[in-house]
């Protein structure tokens, strides 16, 4: 099983960002997908989730209206497209695969730095 992330960099406030991750070694249309992140000092947290088909989505309130989350079943990749970026939204951001309680997957991360 792989998850491997890919976008992250250095942004300025404002700016845009669009994280992707590819999947690969699961049936990756059968797992529920979401992006967590976790910044300095602070515990990981769940920032979006996207259903098997895509059809329902859920953000964490500091990131409603600004980031979006997409998936491909067809490509095995999901992305999170974010916009109006913060200082705050600084951190390492995980990509996770959850079908059940015992398929639980995650990616190594990528960093994503908001300042000027």
């Amino acid at each position: 099983v792989q998850l491997v992330e890919s976008g992250g960099g250095l942004v300025q406030p404002g700016g845009s960002l669009r994280l992707s991750c590819a999947a690969s070694g699961f049936t990756f249309s059968r797992y529920y997908m979401n992006w967590y992140r976790q910044a300095p000092g602070k515990e990981r947290e769940l920032v979006a989730a996207i259903s098997t088909t895509g059809d329902s989505t859920n953000y964490a309130d500091s990131v409603k209206g600004r980031f979006t989350i997409s998936r491909d079943n067809a490509e095995n990749t999901v992305s999170l497209q974010m916009n109006s970026l913060k200082p705050e939204d600084t951190a390492v951001y995980y990509c996770n695969a959850k079908s059940g309680v015992f398929m639980n997957y995650w990616g190594r991360g990528t960093l994503v730095t908001v300042s000027s």
